[in-house]
């Protein structure tokens, strides 16, 4: 059994504030001016009050700096620092946030610019992050709530119920890098990562390497974070019809094979520190993408590879027949 834990619906009820805990949010920015005070003032107003703000600006055009600046003012420097960006994508900014040697703090929580943080964000990852075992690479997730531009709630993303495992990593994003917490030992396994290999999402290389290293992986089905639709996101929420059929043409168009090339990439070079169990896996999935059709098929039902949701292994099943693994 690998050591990865998940929760049912909790009680939403507080949990004690553990206030000695310095957590270091890690933010990046790009031409953000129109969203980012409101996210800002959601940190600030956070129930776990022992946070520090760490901004990685990916060379905004707009007022961001400016605004960015009004708030390093109001708060210190102490409480808010800003760095300049790598300019290669909102992955590579996440990850070299996450190697800067400026940056301390107990525990690392990802914020986009333009989402709004309910106020017990920060408390509630810590509470249930805090739950696990120290000693190892911990990750929390949640379930966020999508809202549009008027900020009017409404759908949550979907709700996972399998357990979180390197398994379902291998082929699926379990959830959004803006509800993440991580630890200071998940934190030591991403900087190892290759900053010259081509990441496909910070949220996905996470969840793999967390859990193939035998981390803990908590995901919490209660949403932490009002996640923004608008027409400027890089990443959507996956939520209605034409979006999950985007998603499957891109599956079967050969984006599944380019993405996983790139994962395979990154976690082949975590394989001394992967368990028994999950270097088995990933041997497995590796001999089914270079088999013939029924050895592939056969060799996917070995892995034991799955995805969290009914029409998501309808289109890893469609992906394997048709090799598009």
């Amino acid at each position: 059994m690998e050591n990865q834990s998940f929760l049912n619906a909790p009680d939403r009820k507080p949990p004690p504030q553990r206030s000695k805990a310095v957590i270091g949010v890690l933010l990046c920015t790009y031409n953000g001016e129109q969203y980012l005070s409101q996210q800002i003032d959601s940190i600030i107003d956070q129930s776990h009050e022992n946070w520090k703000i760490y901004v990685s600006d990916d060379g905004s055009t707009d007022d961001t700096l400016q605004i960015l600046e009004s708030y390093k003012k109001q708060l210190g420097e102490e409480r808010l620092q800003i760095f300049q960006g790598p300019q290669d994508g909102f992955a590579k900014n996440f990850l070299s946030l996450i190697n800067r040697e400026e940056i301390d703090a107990d525990y690392f929580a990802f914020s986009d610019q333009d989402d709004i943080w309910l106020k017990d964000k920060l408390e509630r990852s810590l509470h249930l992050l805090s739950n696990t075992p120290g000693n190892a690479p911990n990750l929390y997730c949640s379930r966020t709530l999508l809202f549009g531009s008027t900020q009017t709630k409404s759908e949550m993303s979907p709700l996972f119920q399998a357990l979180p495992s390197f398994k379902n990593a291998l082929v699926q994003s379990l959830a959004g890098g803006n509800t993440m917490l991580i630890n200071q030992q998940s934190r030591e396994l991403l900087k190892r990562i290759d900053s010259n290999q081509k990441i496909i999402s910070h949220d996905w290389i996470t969840y793999l390497v967390v859990s193939g290293c035998g981390g803990h992986v908590v995901y919490d089905p209660e949403p932490t974070v009002l996640y923004r639709q608008h027409e400027n996101n890089l990443i959507g929420g996956n939520m209605n019809l034409r979006e999950r059929v985007s998603r499957l043409r891109k599956v079967l168009s050969g984006s599944f094979i380019e993405w996983n090339d790139h994962n395979l990439v990154i976690i082949n070079s975590f394989k001394t520190l992967l368990t028994e169990q999950n270097k088995a896996t990933l041997e497995i999935f590796e001999q089914a993408r270079n088999s013939h059709l029924f050895g592939r098929i056969a060799l996917i039902v070995k892995s034991g590879v799955y995805r969290q949701t009914v029409a998501g292994n309808i289109s890893l099943a469609l992906a394997t027949i048709l090799n598009k693994l």
